[in-house]
């Protein structure tokens, strides 16, 4: 039997998270969870392998440490897939990762996003190898995308 695919699952610390679990929940991937630190996802996770870096929402510093820290754990753990579920905290991993390192990007939009698209998934949408949505309006503002269903 062939070793799991290395994948990068990313979600910010609130419902972002908790659909990257969903969706990847049995799926026979090594995965590695992209997040920030707070209580709660310590909590939740430690039984994951987990890579914790700075939410960079609003701030400019913060997005050069998000980027810094998105290369420096691309470098150390090279996947082959990353999987994203949106929010701020991931565009860097989720680019430098597809450029730089040639990895797999999976992109699910928000089930939130009901009969709007998110400013992440419209930039995902033009890079993503793979572009889910939840609901099936989104498919006017995502026409290539696949319909996959709601995860919550």
């Amino acid at each position: 039997m062939s070793k799991p695919v290395k994948a990068f699952v990313i979600g910010a610390g609130g419902g972002h998270l908790t659909e990257s679990l969903l969706a990847t929940e049995g799926v026979p991937i090594d995965r590695i969870i992209i997040t920030f630190r707070m209580a709660h996802t310590e909590e939740t996770l430690k039984s994951e392998k987990v890579r914790y870096i700075v939410d960079p929402h609003g701030n400019l510093i913060k997005y050069l440490i998000n980027f810094l820290q998105s290369f420096y754990i691309l470098l150390r753990d090279r996947p082959k897939v990353i999987i994203n579920t949106g929010g701020g905290i991931s565009i860097a991993t989720s680019l430098l990762g597809k450029f730089l390192f040639r990895s797999k990007l999976i992109y699910i939009e928000s089930g939130a996003r009901v009969t709007t698209a998110s400013k992440t998934g419209d930039l995902m949408y033009k890079h993503a190898d793979l572009f889910i949505v939840q609901w099936k309006g989104l498919l006017k503002f995502f026409p290539n995308a696949v319909y996959g269903g709601v995860l919550l």
